[in-house]
């Protein structure tokens, strides 16, 4: 991918900030296929640090379903806010600075939690996830679906509802212990299937393109609402092209004095 570069895991490095407590968390942003994963592991590596992804802290296949059953049966389906162990996600970076620790990892062919990883103390972690920093949306743009799933699945809303909670409450929690925050932003949604689609063929999935095109309109909507909101309160934006190439690098200003 071309994500992958030196220059952008240096430049990112470089603008670390400085902070006592530990670990320092860098947060990677950004949608499915967009190089996060390469870029923390370029990052990681530099640094002899851990890497915690989000999709790690996906809760089991029962508590999935118990969501599906008690909720909305979307929740069956991993990846939104509400479907991760967000508890277990804070006490985990909070121990990271203290010990050795076992990292949760997340088995995505058997769509359960794999073995734990024992990690030593760091002082930096990279953390890595579609919708870090997600901001919830406003009642008036819930209420208008954006795509077939949502007209033909959620026609009520309470899907998305219960999303957008999940983003106001346990996920601020968790959003708000990442001391800086990347955002990769992709050209638009659009692109967002195809790489998808090129990642799964890449890996060897068993899902077809249609399957993907389909699963990937459960994070539409908030996908589209970061990359029009994530450059006023992400830290840096990288802005790519079609092929992942970084053709912008943005700064977030500080606010206007009074």
């Amino acid at each position: 991918m071309p994500i992958d570069t030196p220059d952008l895991a240096g430049l990112i490095l470089a603008r670390l900030p400085a902070v006592t407590r530990r670990p320092l968390v860098l947060g990677i942003a950004g949608a499915q296929g967009s190089g996060k994963s390469t870029l923390a592991a370029r990052i990681a590596k530099a640094r002899s640090c851990p890497v915690l992804s989000l999709d790690d802290l996906y809760l089991d296949g029962t508590a999935r379903q118990r969501l599906a059953e008690t909720v909305h049966p979307l929740l069956r389906t991993r990846g939104v806010p509400g479907t991760h162990d967000v508890a277990r996600g804070r006490a985990v970076i909070e121990a990271l600075g203290d010990g050795p620790l076992a990292l949760p990892r997340f088995d995505k062919a058997r769509d359960e939690p794999g073995p734990d990883e024992l990690v030593n103390p760091a002082d930096l972690l990279v953390f890595e996830g579609w919708c870090l920093g997600a901001r919830p949306q406003e009642e008036a743009a819930l209420g208008t679906p954006v795509n077939a799933l949502e007209r033909d699945r959620d026609p009520d809303g309470i899907w998305r509802r219960y999303v957008d909670a999940q983003l106001a409450g346990p996920y601020r929690a968790l959003f708000a212990r990442i001391d800086m925050l990347v955002f990769l932003a992709a050209p638009g949604f659009e692109i967002v299937a195809d790489w998808r689609v090129e990642q799964e063929r890449n890996a060897g999935g068993p899902m077809t393109d249609d399957t993907v095109r389909g699963f990937v309109l459960h994070y539409q909507r908030i996908t589209e609402d970061m990359l029009r909101s994530a450059p006023d309160w992400a830290d840096i934006t990288v802005r790519l092209d079609a092929q992942r190439r970084p053709i912008a690098i943005e700064e977030r200003r500080a606010p206007e004095p009074g």
